[in-house]
């Protein structure tokens, strides 16, 4: 994962349908490598790994400036509107093992809309998938990512409000993954606006873990 200078880490997105996830992976490299539109189906339809430009002096790690790069893997929608789920989670549990099998993976993002209400069989599918591909240490490497957050503003809320009025499935998910919750916000006139303080958030997590990545066979 690291030399003396250099920090990589590597996330992976999980959700349902037109929950955001490669808008979001696209933040997260600071480029347009994943497809992302609107559309009343799945749009993704295979999994994706995207790899950032190197971002130079991002943090201090003992007393040196850290260069980060972040690689992601983009997944299909869970359950999908064309692919059968047995399909899609042997597609992921595929991909996680060729792109992150030695180097590890450093933090599952489970993608989340702000502004859907997360209940019923549907929203649980991508935890239940994420539980069985990760195994027991998935708490330690789960984290939510909540797009359009925007919208928890506009609605007069704060985060911590906003967690503290969902619905008791997503406070235990919460609580399980131990609070791992970042928001992304669609403001300001640049990507790195948007894109840096959701990296800041996820490097805290990752050092919660001491850099370490749960590798797959």
């Amino acid at each position: 994962m690291t030399d003396s200078n250099k920090v990589i880490i590597n996330l992976a997105l999980f959700g349902v349908t037109q929950s955001g996830k490669s808008s979001a992976g696209n933040i997260l490299l600071g480029s347009n490598d994943f497809h992302s539109s609107f559309a009343p189906c799945s749009v993704t339809k295979g999994c994706s790994l995207g790899r950032s430009c190197h971002l130079h002096s991002f943090m201090r790690r003992r007393g040196h400036e850290i260069t980060l790069q972040v690689r992601v893997l983009d997944t299909p929608g869970y359950p999908h509107s064309h692919l059968s789920k047995k399909h899609v989670k042997k597609e992921i549990k595929k991909a996680l093992a060729h792109h992150f099998g030695q180097d590890g993976l450093h933090l599952a993002l489970l993608v989340q809309r702000a502004d859907m209400p997360f209940c019923g069989q549907e929203a649980s599918s991508p935890i239940r998938m994420i539980q069985k591909l990760l195994g027991h240490a998935w708490r330690n490497y789960t984290a939510i990512l909540f797009t359009h957050a925007e919208k928890i503003e506009e609605c007069g809320l704060c985060e911590e409000s906003y967690i503290q009025k969902a619905p008791d499935t997503l406070l235990t998910l919460v609580n399980s993954i131990h609070h791992r919750c970042v928001f992304q916000y669609k403001k300001g006139s640049s990507l790195n606006e948007q894109r840096i303080p959701i990296l800041e958030r996820i490097m805290e997590f990752i050092k919660e873990n001491r850099y370490q990545g749960l590798t797959f066979k």
